[in-house]
Order: structure tokens, then sequence, then C-alpha cells
């Protein structure tokens, strides 16, 4: 039975990208995109959606996201989809999150989009692929 997990989002942060570090010191970046898509509807008034995905970049590329990225500022992510899944302690609850795994990432747009971007900003173009060496899943 064959298997494909892949997707690819373009969108804006929806806040700071938030740096943590494995056990093994691997940095961890998370942080959520919004991505709107626009449509007509079948009485002809314009619709639009929002879809909010949670993120996770791994070592390396999480320190760039990390350190180039900011709320607002547009991305193009490539990764897979990943199904979290937990027990509340407080309700009992079992809960679950999908979220996007990113291997790879590009900038967009130029240094004056989503606000004021952070000093030494890498340029408009470069692409970051994840080096899969300690990422945990």
């Amino acid at each position: 039975m064959p298997n494909y997990n892949k997707v690819m989002l373009m969108g804006h942060l929806t806040r700071d990208p938030e740096l943590k570090f494995l056990p093994s010191n691997t940095p961890v970046a998370e942080f959520g995109i919004a991505n709107n898509r626009r449509f007509k509807r079948q009485d002809g008034e314009q619709g639009e959606e929002t879809l909010f995905m949670e993120c996770v970049s791994f070592g390396k590329q999480g320190e760039v996201i990390n350190q180039h990225f900011h709320k607002g500022k547009a991305i193009f992510i490539e990764g897979r989809l990943k199904l979290d899944q937990w027990e509340d302690k407080q309700s009992g609850q079992k809960r679950s999150k999908v979220r996007v795994i990113v291997e790879s990432f590009e900038f967009l747009g130029g240094r004056d989009e989503g606000g004021s971007p952070p000093a030494n900003r890498a340029p408009a173009s470069e692409k970051m692929v994840a080096d899969d060496g300690e990422i945990p899943f």
C-alpha cells in the first residue's frame, strides 16, 4: 500500500517563533501560520476562510526561523503532517493536534513585509532544508 505525507503551505506567522531545546540540545522552533482562501459562494458573494496550522522546525533550520521570522512575516513551508495525541492532566480527556514538521522553507516578500524585520535578515530568496540527523520523529 503506497504512502505519501507531504504538505506545502504559504502564509503569515500568527506569533513570534518560540525556540526550545530538546534534551540532546537540538533547537526546536515552534510557530503558527495562517493561510487564507477566498472563494465565490453559490449566491455569488465572496467568501473567505482561514486555516491556522501549528508548525515545528528542528536544528539549524529552527534557529534560522527563530532569528529571522516574526509575527506577520510571510513564509513558504514544505513538510509533513504529524498527529500528536495526549491525555489532558486536568480533565482527563484525550486531546490531539495535527502539526506540520517543517522539512524546508523559503523567505517570501521584501524586507518591509509583515512589520519591521529583524536585523541581519537573510536574503529573500534563500531556501533552507532540514537535516534529519537529530529529528526525534
